[in-house]
């Protein structure tokens, strides 16, 4: 799996320009700011924007459970939190790609 790390502080914009030029398979975000219910919904709305159907949105970090719920009904993959091990997230977005992405 390569990942392309974009650092701190990127727009919803920023993420979602970058995935499209990379062609990514998933996007992932790590959200500890309490800021979650604003930056998925965005980076949604804009894959939708960009017909990005196939591509996984996925992340994780200190979102409560109602609001990961909330999230998974407008799109968002399986969210994460703290303590979940590498593997276990790795694991799901291979599942997800290979299930989703027409090769």
């Amino acid at each position: 799996m390569e990942v392309i790390y974009t650092g701190l502080r990127q727009t919803p914009e920023m993420v979602v320009n970058t995935a499209l030029q990379e062609d990514v398979d998933a996007i992932g975000i790590s959200i500890l700011s309490g800021a979650h219910n604003s930056i998925f919904p965005k980076i949604m709305q804009l894959m939708k924007e960009k017909e990005m159907t196939d591509v996984l949105l996925t992340g994780g970090g200190i979102i409560p459970e109602d609001d990961m719920k909330e999230l998974n009904e407008i799109g968002v993959g399986q969210l994460f939190p703290p303590g979940t091990t590498t593997t276990t997230i790795a694991d799901y977005i291979k599942d997800w790609v290979t299930t989703h992405r027409d090769f």
